[in-house]
Formats: C-alpha cells, sequence, structure tokens
C-alpha cells in the first residue's frame, strides 16, 4: 500500500495533476489505519508465542531471536517515516517527503521478509546441533538464511503486492461503476491493478521455484498438496478433487499426465515421493492441505488471467479498462488476493505437521500444558472481532467521504 501512495505522489511530482496529489494522500490514510491495527495485532502475536508455545520458544527463541530483531527495527523505521510523510505535506521538499512515503514501503517489505525468515526456519532448521533434546553451537546468521527463506521470501513479498493491488482496484472498480468517468477512481485503478498485474504474473514464476524446494525439503508436505499416495515415475499433476485419504485416492480430480514430476523436479519421467514412504504418524492433513493449495492456485491463476487481459488492454485499448463488464470482473476479484494469502499459509503450516520444527520438534511437544487457554482464546478473539470492526468502520467513513475530502473524486470527465 506505501508503494501505491509512493507512485501516485510520484506521478504528481512529474505532473503537477491534482488527481495524483489527491491519491496519494487519501491512500495515505489507509495506509496509517492498517498500520496502528497491525501495531496491535502484532503485540497480541509476540504474547502468544510465549503463551502457547513455551518450550518451542524455550528452544528455537536464541536461534531465530534475530530476524525478529530486526523486524522490531524495520517496523520502527516504518513509523518515523510514516510519521514524517503523514505530517510533513507542507514542511519538506516533494521529493523529500516521496522519499519517506518509498521508505515506509520498503521497510514494511523488509519486516516482512525478516518474518518469513523465522517462519522459513521452522521449516527448513538450520544454525545450530541438536544433541540430546538441546540445541548448541548456535549459529543465527546461519539460522536467519536458511533454505527456505529465499524462496518463502519472495512468494509473499509478491503475494503481498498481488492482494493488496487487486484489493485496491477492485474497490476503486466497484466505485467506477456508478461513475465511469471519474478521474480519481480510473487513476487509482491503473495504478493498483498495474502493480497487482506484474505481482500476480510472476507470481507462479515464484510458486515453480516454491515447488520444487519443498519436493527436495519436505516431500511429505508436497504429497499432501497434490493428494500424492503412492511414489511413482511420471506422476500426474491433480487439479480439483476430493482425497479420500482411507482408500489412497482423490474423487472427481482431473489429472495431467507427467506434470507433477516436472514441476516437482524438471523432469516428465521422475520420481515424485507419495505418502507411502512416509511414517503414517508423520502424515500432513491431506485433505486440509490439499484444497488449500489448490484455492491458493486458483486465486492466483485468476487473478493472473484478469491481469493478462489488463495489461493488454492498458496497450492496445485502454477504453476496454473502463467497460462494466471487466470493472466487475476486477471488483470480483477484491478479496482474492487476501484467500490466497491464507490458503498459502493454511498450506505452509498445515502441510508441515506434525512437526513445528521439521524434523526436530513435534506440535504436541511445544505446546502449553496449562489449563484454561480457552479463556485466552476468547479475549484475544474478541480483540480481534473488536479490531475488525473498528477497521471496517474507520475504512468505510474513507471511502464514502473521499468525495467531499478530495476535489478530483468528486469531478466528472475524462480519464486520460
Amino acid at each position: 500500500m506505501p508503494f501505491l501512495m509512493a507512485i501516485a505522489e510520484y506521478k504528481w511530482i512529474k505532473s503537477g495533476r491534482r488527481v495524483y496529489l489527491d491519491l496519494a494522500k487519501a491512500w495515505s490514510k489507509g495506509v496509517a489505519i492498517f498500520f496502528a491495527t497491525g501495531a496491535v495485532s502484532g503485540t497480541v502475536l509476540s504474547f502468544e508465542l510465549g503463551l502457547l508455545w513455551p518450550t518451542f520458544m524455550e528452544h528455537a527463541g536464541p536461534i531465530f531471536g534475530m530476524p525478529f530483531s530486526w523486524e522490531g527495527t524495520a517496523f520502527f523505521v516504518e513509523a518515523i517515516v510514516l510519521g514524517l510523510f503523514l505530517y510533513g505535506w507542507d514542511k519538506l521538499r516533494p521529493w523529500v517527503h516521496w522519499g519517506t512515503g518509498l521508505v515506509v514501503g520498503i521497510s514494511g517489505v523488509a519486516s516482512g521478509i525478516f518474518v518469513v525468515a523465522a517462519n522459513a526456519w521452522m521449516n527448513s532448521p538450520a544454525g545450530f546441533d541438536w544433541i540430546n533434546g538441546q540445541a548448541i553451537n548456535i549459529d543465527p546468521v546461519a539460522a536467519m538464511f536458511n533454505d527456505a527463506w529465499a524462496t518463502q521470501a519472495i512468494h509473499m513479498t509478491l503475494a503481498a503486492f498481488v492482494a493488496t493491488g487487486f484489493a485496491v482496484a477492485g474497490l476503486h472498480a466497484i466505485l467506477l461503476l456508478n461513475d465511469r468517468k471519474n478521474v480519481f477512481h480510473r487513476k487509482a485503478l491503473q495504478i493498483a491493478l498495474t502493480v497487482g498485474a506484474v505481482a500476480a504474473i510472476l507470481q507462479p514464476i515464484s510458486g515453480d521455484y516454491s515447488a520444487k524446494d519443498v519436493a527436495e525439503r519436505q516431500p511429505a508436505k508436497l504429497a499432501a498438496m497434490e493428494s500424492h499416495f503412492k511414489t511413482e515415475k511420471s506422476a500426474d499433476l491433480i487439479i480439483g478433487g476430493i482425497p479420500d485419504e482411507e482408500n489412497e485416492k482423490v474423487n472427481y480430480a482431473i489429472r495431467i499426465p507427467g506434470m507433477l514430476s516436472f514441476l516437482a523436479h524438471g523432469d516428465f519421467s521422475a520420481e515424485v515421493t507419495g505418502l507411502d514412504r512416509i511414517p503414517e504418524e508423520e502424515h500432513p492433513p491431506v485433505l486440509v492441505t490439499h484444497i488449500a493449495f489448490q484455492l491458493m492456485v486458483a486465486a492466483g491463476f485468476a487473478m493472473m488471467v484478469v491481469g493478462l487481459f489488463y495489461l493488454y488492454f492498458y496497450w492496445r485499448n485502454r477504453a476496454m479498462i473502463f467497460r462494466r463488464w471487466f470493472l466487475w470482473l476486477v471488483g470480483v476479484c477484491t478479496p482474492l488476493g487476501f484467500l490466497a494469502v491464507e490458503a498459502g499459509w493454511t498450506v505452509t503450516e498445515v502441510g508441515r505437521q506434525p512437526w513445528i520444527i521439521y524434523g526436530i520438534m513435534k506440535t504436541e511437544d511445544a505446546v502449553s500444558p496449562m489449563p484454561g487457554l480457552q479463556y485466552t482464546l476468547y479475549l484475544i478473539a474478541a480483540l480481534y472481532l473488536l479490531l475488525t470492526a473498528l477497521v471496517s468502520w474507520l475504512m468505510y467513513r474513507q471511502i464514502i467521504t473521499l468525495a467531499d475530502r478530495y476535489e478530483s473524486a468528486n469531478s466528472i470527465g475524462n480519464s486520460e
């Protein structure tokens, strides 16, 4: 989101058009709202780590604490420069002010990468020796830059740009349905959808990179993702379907011969490890992992197709972007990016089970044995529901008052 407002401000500085200044200011309000919400929800999460996973934190804390400390640093940098951006409109030179917005985006991306590095360590433990149930010879740098961090960081960063780009574009597309000549929403749609479309087209490349990495390091997760029960060469890629774990088959699925072998190992005849080679007590929940993976891929594919349509229209005939059918299509995509993100994290976490630290510590050995945790769950759930209601109300207020706050949002005319 900060990159969108930085792009809008850049266009204002270069062109002098009021619509881009209004866009930058409007989007900065959204950034501020989400930043405040993230600060509260992130604080809750940090408490939950110690509350729910004390054994895990006892062993993992000294190993992967470094990316968390760097994440905190990036968060504080983000807070400082966001303050400069929000309150420096009339006090800083235009290019200096634009630079603060750019730093907000960079520090936000860095913050996300550091958190993902910690999660990647759980999927690919490194930087220590595990002897007699204890971690020794700890190397926090090697732990942070583990074998999974690059693939996960790239995949999640692109996912964030896809989800945000399509959510913002979808919102403005819906508003354009009632006023298709509104300059403010037209420019907003073009900026947001350009970012989302480019990221959506790059995401399958990242996904292929991630899949090959998972096939190498976590064959059980790949088998659960694809409901691949039997080890075989020239393995079929399964699209859709409902796994039947008891009978080890997938009902109602579309199969593409040899494609799973190619996607996993770059060879149509390569052998793909199935769940039959994994001890039964180490099988991930296949149904949940498979459905989440299919949902992630389907949502990502849909946004990629819409993104390709948009870039083609932008190149050949920009008037097509503002046709009702295409605005409806973009509007339908509004939640898809975030559904894909949630589904992807479900694949990452559920697909790693029964391990909390892959191959080292099982989830059942890391969870807190203390009674009464359900009351904490009720409290945290209530807090998140309150935050949801608060953010929804604040964003609704922002949206319905756009025309009152910004002159270009109230104007009717050609977009170009």
